[in-house]
């Protein structure tokens, strides 16, 4: 009887209470199937009971779950709310191993990376790249400038006419590469560039309205470079200026003080909180630079990386809806 399948069980299930109903005896019927007496009895008491439905061939419970209910709650809570670092694991992101050995550790349960991996999906989580952010910043003072500074240079811009860009600098290396190729298993592609380690910078400034302003740049970014900017991005400009930058040096030298004050109102500095990349919505141009265009070119020498990123540049200055795109994060919304 074992080694039948369900259906096969149910038939016999079935044709044991037809006989007992059509009048032959209990013992006899569970000789002829192969059970004992009381299984037949069994049966007929089910069918009694709830009629041949009652003897329909059910789904196997399985396996009982190893974490209970509560103990699955406490997991995703923990998950959802710590870093691995406070509970003292050597990593600050959530592996399958480290939930692993989390669960080992709290309730003596071992589980497979798979089955792990299923448990994550079923509390609601999913692999994700994680976002970078310092130590070192002042979640308070950023609250600060979400709630109080930042709205106030809008009402002032408001006031004045202004329009609000956000700048930023980068850097960019030839031997920078991201995305992923199709090839044959085992066969690990080449991509041919240059061995020199040549590089560029960048300068630039967005606006919500999906303005952008850049500058391509050979050497490092001091102060007379920002000011030389500073000054093409007021140039054309028919309304003042209110730019938004981060406490880098050059941004904060007297020189550009002095010269943002010869400029008579028609540009002004803000700085945004220390340590808050993801607050400015020019990072993600730069994101975008070198994830879809530089990451994904075979660069020869310096001169064809700067070609390549001015020209990026250009094609992105031109498609206004990327430069509000950048405007759309969770992080940059508010600037929106």
């Amino acid at each position: 009887m074992r080694s039948l399948d369900r259906a096969a069980l149910e038939a016999i299930r079935f044709r044991a209470v037809e006989q007992v109903l059509a009048g032959q005896r209990q013992s006899d019927v569970a000789a002829a199937v192969g059970v004992a007496r009381e299984v037949v009895a069994k049966w007929v008491m089910m069918y009694r009971h709830g009629g041949f439905d009652a003897l329909r061939a059910t789904k196997a419970p399985g396996a009982e779950p190893k974490l209970r209910p509560r103990q699955l709650a406490t997991l995703r809570n923990i998950i959802a709310t710590k870093n691995p670092l406070q509970l003292k694991f050597p990593f600050a992101l959530w592996t399958r191993s480290i939930v692993r050995d989390l669960i080992k550790q709290r309730w003596n349960v071992t589980l497979g990376l798979t089955t792990v991996g299923a448990l994550l999906k079923r509390l609601g989580f999913s692999a994700q790249k994680p976002m970078a952010r310092a130590f070192e910043q002042d979640p308070e003072r950023v609250k600060h400038w979400l709630k109080h500074e930042f709205p106030k240079i809008r009402l002032l811009a408001k006031s004045q006419r202004a329009t609000i860009f956000f700048g930023d600098e980068s850097g960019v290396r030839s031997d920078h590469h991201s995305g992923r190729t199709w090839a044959l298993k085992g066969k690990t592609p080449i991509v041919e560039r240059t061995g020199q380690r040549v590089g560029c910078n960048m300068i630039s400034a967005v606006a919500a309205r999906g303005l952008m302003r850049f500058m391509v740049v050979k050497g490092r970014v001091t102060t007379k470079v920002f000011i030389e900017f500073l000054k093409r991005l007021i140039r054309n400009a028919s309304r003042p200026v209110f730019l938004i930058v981060d406490g880098h040096p050059t941004h904060r030298a007297v020189a550009t003080r002095e010269y943002v004050e010869s400029t008579q109102g028609r540009l002004r500095l803000f700085f945004l909180p220390p340590y808050s990349p993801e607050l400015n919505p020019d990072e993600l141009v730069w994101r975008h630079v070198k994830t879809h265009t530089v990451g994904r070119q075979s660069i020869q020498n310096r001169e064809h990386l700067i070609a390549t990123v001015g020209s990026s540049m250009r094609s992105l200055q031109r498609t206004p809806h990327k430069i509000r795109a950048c405007f759309n994060s969770p992080t940059t919304r508010y600037a929106a």
